[in-house]
């Protein structure tokens, strides 16, 4: 008796399995794509754009009082009214001057880095919300992203793009 049981509950457990597997609903949507059509992100970029802006016209103005500095120094240099312990002087002004613009640059991209975390993450977090608020309504198990690339077939899902678009009212 136990040898006819044992096979039975494994082929009762093997059905079961199937059937819960062909009861998994899979979504993908293509976020690349959604990102680039919602109007927050256009706002955020020109935001963005006009704070790198300002940011860079500071940069050029240091460029520029670094390169004048070079140009008096070197001319003064050249007609011979610096001593020598003017001109390292001046030199390690300029050497001073050249890693001050260096770090403003490190600065910078720091700068740049955490506006557009600022900018985008209430966006990014919208979206998400979204995601799974359709995924838990319309029973999804699961939802890829087809634009990372990690998407190699996507027959048996869902493409939930143009539901995640009205919900975002796009």
């Amino acid at each position: 008796m136990k040898k006819t049981v044992y096979p039975l509950l494994l082929i009762c457990a093997f059905l079961l399995s199937s059937i819960d597997a062909q009861a998994q609903k899979f979504g993908y949507i293509n976020s690349v794509q959604l990102l680039s059509e919602l109007p927050d992100i256009k706002n955020a970029d020109e935001q963005l754009q006009t704070f790198q802006a300002g940011l860079v016209e500071k940069g050029q103005g240091m460029m520029k009082s670094l390169e004048d500095n070079y140009q008096k120094y070197m001319a003064e240099a050249q007609s011979g009214s610096l001593s020598l312990v003017q001109q390292q002087q001046k030199e390690g002004e300029l050497a001073k001057q050249q890693q001050e613009i260096q770090n403003y640059e490190y600065e910078v991209q720091n700068q740049i880095g955490a506006k557009r975390e600022e900018l985008y993450a209430p966006i990014l977090e919208k979206v998400r919300l979204v995601i799974e608020e359709i995924g838990k309504q319309e029973g999804y198990t699961m939802i890829f992203d087809s634009s990372a690339g990690g998407l190699l077939s996507a027959d048996e899902g869902d493409d939930i793009l143009n539901t995640v678009k009205a919900k975002l009212g796009l």
